[in-house]
């Protein structure tokens, strides 16, 4: 950090504690941020880090406590105000209007107007936003539709938005969940030019690599109280023992030999336009199979497609060593393939249903009493014999899915597979955010299912994790294959090499 900064906070928290209906969520909370640095906030789901950053943002009110801007008590009242004192925040789920062009988001509401206010000025408009992207080294023409720009440059535009009110605190919550390696580069860079202009950005993610690369302070929170604030060079064990209050094992990987075990999935020469270029891969029983790849090369186009969700223009899948026609996910799960989206929350689960229905649903039919009537004691007696089996934290069986934390949505989807007797799982982005301790119980969740016989897919584009879990990774790069590495061989170094392998696919 910069022996320059100033030594009075740009804004300080003290004490700040905030409840909700039964729910201490923060509780004598403290934090600081300086200007021109960059304060990682860490903490498992649940933790209160956006219940603060949203105090800071002026969408709740904290009930105790004081927060200081430059050194003086402020009240912030309501997300107006906060943009007013010159905070801003962009959300992981990006507050955009797709119809609308990029500089119209920029300055909706307080649009430039022309002839006493009664004309909107278009040409300020532009012009305004223009000079906010040329800030920032942007190369994005102001009158784009948010609807054509990628994920990366609509996160820009929400930043060009929180500066256009002059924010001199920028809040980002999980800004790379979204974005590929390249897009990752340009917002570090971007950032790293906030960090020089004397801008104070607190950074929330559960990703640790970059933390190391951006951030100059870390402070930890548990359970909605203050822990500790570290230098970002701190060892990370130490970092995610604060996190968890625990020490997290992490063994040595141990590569069991499913040589000889049955292949339970098979795909060969899969085609589908140039998403999927003649795709053949197998699975064993027992065996965790990676894929790895930059964003678009096809993975998740491939898992779909064996899903029954895509159709395929060719190619044949098997299961268990007999083909199998899938034109629906149906047909899909009839065979015993399960998949989990890296969308669980639009694709994975009923959010608006309880843990009961959602572990029971695809299964329906087993739990009907002369076809008609739901025999609710045994949906009760499978979903609870679940929640234990796979460690589900949830108040009751009753709760309404959306209000679980992300972790334990994901072990709910796994359980309505395991329910249905999947012997295949697909796991696209199983811990897509998903916090650190959360992380380790989904891995120690497919290690063991992998040991019960099931054969495990695992996309992921977090490299250290494909290296963590898979007995063997395939990698990816714009639609084929371009290498298969034994789990215990391989490195991010090699495995980034075949991603980029486009030279591969000169046929």
């Amino acid at each position: 950090m910069s022996s320059s900064l100033a030594q009075v906070p740009v804004i300080e928290v003290r004490n700040l504690s905030k409840s909700f209906p039964g729910v201490k969520a923060l509780d004598h909370v403290r934090f600081d941020l300086l200007a021109g640095e960059v304060h990682a906030l860490m903490g498992e789901n649940g933790a209160g880090k956006s219940t603060l950053m949203k105090i800071l943002a002026g969408v709740y009110r904290m009930d105790g406590g004081e927060v200081l801007l430059d050194g003086q008590p402020v009240d912030i009242q309501s997300p107006a105000h906060a943009q007013a004192l010159a905070i801003g925040i962009i959300h992981q789920e990006l507050h955009l209007m797709p119809h609308l062009t990029a500089a119209q988001n920029m300055f909706i509401g307080r649009e430039p107007r022309r002839l006493a206010g009664c004309l909107l000025d278009e040409a300020r408009l532009n012009a305004e936003a223009l000079a906010v992207f040329e800030r920032l080294n942007l190369q994005l023409d102001p009158q784009t539709r948010i609807s054509d720009l990628t994920v990366a440059k609509q996160q820009m535009v929400e930043i060009a938005k929180a500066l256009s009110f002059k924010s001199r605190v920028l809040i980002m919550d999980e800004p790379t969940a979204a974005l590929n390696n390249a897009e990752i580069a340009e917002l570090f860079r971007i950032i790293r030019q906030l960090k020089s202009e004397g801008v104070g950005i607190v950074y929330i993610s559960h990703k640790m690599d970059e933390i190391q690369q951006i951030a100059d302070r870390v402070t930890v929170m548990r359970d909605g109280s203050y822990i500790d604030t570290v230098p970002a060079h701190t060892p990370m064990a130490r970092i995610i023992a604060m996190m968890v209050g625990r020490h997290l094992e992490v063994s040595d990987k141990h590569i069991p030999d499913t040589a000889a075990n049955e292949v339970l999935l098979e795909a060969r020469g899969l085609n589908r336009g140039r998403a999927i270029r003649d795709v053949s891969f197998s699975v064993r029983r027992g065996e965790i199979l990676g894929f790895a790849g930059l964003m678009g090369a096809g993975r998740t186009e491939v898992a779909r497609a064996v899903f029954g969700a895509d159709a395929i223009d060719s190619g044949e899948v098997f299961v268990a060593g007999k083909p199998v026609r899938l034109r629906s996910p149906r047909d899909a799960v009839d065979a015993g393939i399960g998949y989990l989206s890296e969308d669980r929350k639009h694709f994975g689960l009923a959010t608006g249903m309880d843990v009961a229905a959602n572990i029971t649903l695809p299964s329906l039919s087993r739990w009907l009493r002369w076809g008609v009537f739901l025999n609710q004691t045994a949906i009760s007696r499978v979903a609870a014999s679940m929640v234990e089996k796979l460690r589900i934290k949830t108040p009751s069986i009753y709760q309404v899915s959306r209000l679980l934390s992300g972790g334990n949505q994901q072990k709910v989807v796994v359980a309505k597979w395991l329910v249905q007797d999947c012997e295949v799982l697909i796991f696209d982005e199983p811990t897509r955010g998903i916090d650190i301790g959360a992380k380790s119980e989904i891995y120690k969740l497919l290690n063991e299912l992998a040991a019960q016989g099931r054969a495990i897919v695992v996309i992921s584009s977090e490299l250290p994790e494909v290296l963590l879990l898979s007995h063997r990774i395939l990698v990816m790069c714009e639609g084929r294959i371009t290498g298969e590495v034994r789990g215990d061989a391989a490195t991010q170094e090699s495995l980034m090499e075949l991603a980029t392998r486009r030279e591969a696919l000169a046929a």
